[in-house]
């Protein structure tokens, strides 16, 4: 909770350029949100700025102000990603422009419904331009309320602020209905990434969801990079936690700021979120968008993809470069030529199989918008394990071919692998141990293999299958620890070898017990 027991919130701004959003919220904030000397001498916003609002009922919100001009609409939405409500800007001496439509639309795929309209730079138009903008607005928000102000005089500034209140409340009533985040795992899109001398690399963003606080470790994700977070602050004042809703700024340690970029993710470790190059989502597009390429932003990323459509609004959006993405989240689609906003919709699985429309994948994913991915990969372990008992039961029943008893030869080289352990020896090297030639002892080891007392994980590598169940499960409750494990960190935990810890991994990752990704090795959520 915020000052007075608020839930933290964001609003931000959109608008067309020039229509005076920076000089709006300098008045009312005292903060001007041009950082940048090149948009102080040009007096046009190129990146986010930041600010923090006092409301007259004690509340503080934060303010994310976007740049206007096309050209910069990516930085558009990489703000209004963390937006919970808006104020769109329209000068009333030109009414709505492009710009003005286009954010409009980016806010619409975000679900960002509420929000109140500024009516800037009253003091340089007469009654007739007034009413003419008042109409147009009017036409595009029906329902939202206006205040006509002037950045320049002051004129409605407080009436504004009154709006503002009234806004709030509403944002915070049906933010309360639901689930406000702070349980879950923390996520911040970072937006900022700098270096302080003294200091070290700070990150910026909103807090999606979950809480960081000082000590608190961290993954920074697509690149699996871990950190430690030394301080945090929430509108240039030291904080003890940064929470759901909040933009912060946090301090870390263990990385450095040329490690991290706009569009990365901070987050728990081992809270399941993974990079992924296909989403599974809910589409709603101008036009048929099907084997179109698109420009996905999601967060603070932005990134091409190829659009599948699956049939009843869903489609499969496969990725150019990976999005750490979660069940629920809202993206936008814009076109890569002409750039213009096309739509956008909401991800169902962010980690989907690869599959087209003959798949039979529409009827799973109708199900997940309807019920959610947690209930609809409920059934699914549900269904697959009573598969699994009809399968064994069936075996069980069935008449068993009598196998033929294992040989000598076999027996010794049992017992050599039971004696190896953790770090068996290359067959030509059990066969030399047992005394048989080197072509024989393949044969033999394949017996083994074939009476389930032995797992052949390489061309030249068979475990005792009890040595490598032991192997695999240490191997899991390591990984269990962050969600994954690299080949250095199994090897140590071991203590053997990087020839058998890098067997081992890949025997995980055959069994579908993990999935690469790069040198990480992340254990698959269940169902996948």
């Amino acid at each position: 909770m915020g000052p007075a027991g608020h839930i933290p919130l964001t609003i931000g701004t959109a608008g067309h350029v020039d229509h005076g959003k920076t000089a709006l919220i300098k008045a009312l904030t005292g903060i001007d949100t041009d950082r940048l000397a090149e948009e102080r001498e040009r007096g046009l916003s190129i990146e986010l700025g930041y600010a923090e609002l006092a409301l007259p009922d004690g509340r503080s919100l934060s303010v994310v102000d976007v740049p206007g001009h096309e050209r910069f609409i990516r930085a558009m939405v990489a703000g209004a990603t963390g937006f919970d409500m808006f104020i769109l800007v329209v000068a009333a001496d030109e009414g709505v422009m492009p710009q003005t439509r286009e954010h409009l639309d980016v806010l619409a795929a975000l679900e960002v419904r509420n929000g109140i309209v500024a009516l800037t730079k009253c003091d340089r138009a007469g009654d007739e331009a007034r009413e003419l903008a008042r109409d147009e607005v009017a036409g595009l928000l029906p329902s939202a309320p206006l205040v006509e102000v002037s950045a320049l005089t002051g004129e409605g500034l407080d009436d504004l602020r009154t709006e503002l209140v009234t806004l709030a409340n509403q944002v915070e009533g049906e933010r309360q209905s639901r689930a406000d985040g702070s349980d879950e795992p923390a996520v911040l899109h970072v937006d900022r990434s700098f270096s302080l001398r003294g200091i070290g690399t700070v990150v910026t963003g909103t807090l999606w969801s979950g809480a960081v606080a000082a000590g608190t470790a961290v993954e920074i994700l697509p690149s699996g990079i871990g950190a430690r977070v030394r301080s945090v602050q929430v509108h240039n004042r030291d904080a003890e936690a940064g929470r759901a809703g909040q933009r912060v700024a946090l301090n870390l340690g263990g990385v450095a700021a040329r490690d991290i970029a706009r569009g990365d993710a901070v987050t728990t470790p081992g809270a399941g979120l993974e990079p992924s190059y296909r989403l599974d989502v809910e589409l709603a597009t101008r036009g048929d968008a099907d084997g179109r390429r698109v420009q996905v932003h999601h967060g603070t990323r932005a990134v091409p993809a190829r659009v599948v459509a699956l049939g009843d609004g869903l489609a499969q959006l496969r990725l150019e470069a990976p999005l750490v993405a979660r069940d629920g989240d809202r993206f936008v689609l814009r076109g890569i030529s002409p750039p213009r906003t096309i739509g956008g919709g909401r991800v169902l699985d962010p980690a989907p199989r690869r599959h087209g429309a003959r798949s039979g994948a529409a009827a799973r994913l109708t199900a997940i918008r309807e019920r959610g991915l947690d209930a609809v990969i409920a059934d699914e372990e549900r269904r697959r394990a009573e598969a699994n008992r009809q399968r064994a039961a069936a075996a069980r029943a069935a008449p068993q071919e009598p196998r033929e008893p294992l040989d000598h030869r076999a027996q010794l080289m049992l017992a050599v692998l039971k004696a190896d352990g953790a770090e068996p020896r290359a067959a030509g090297t059990v066969a030399e141990r047992v005394g048989i030639p080197s072509r024989d002892a393949v044969a033999a080891l394949d017996r083994l293999v074939d009476h389930g007392l032995a797992v052949r994980v390489s061309p030249d590598t068979y475990y005792e299958r009890g040595a490598l169940e032991e192997l695999r499960a240490r191997a899991v409750e390591l990984a269990q620890e962050r969600g994954e494990i690299t080949l250095p960190e199994l090897r140590d935990a071991l203590g053997t070898s990087r020839k058998y810890a890098q067997a081992l991994l890949e025997h995980l990752d055959a069994t579908k017990t993990t999935v690469r990704h790069g040198d990480r090795h992340i254990l698959r959520r269940a169902g996948v």
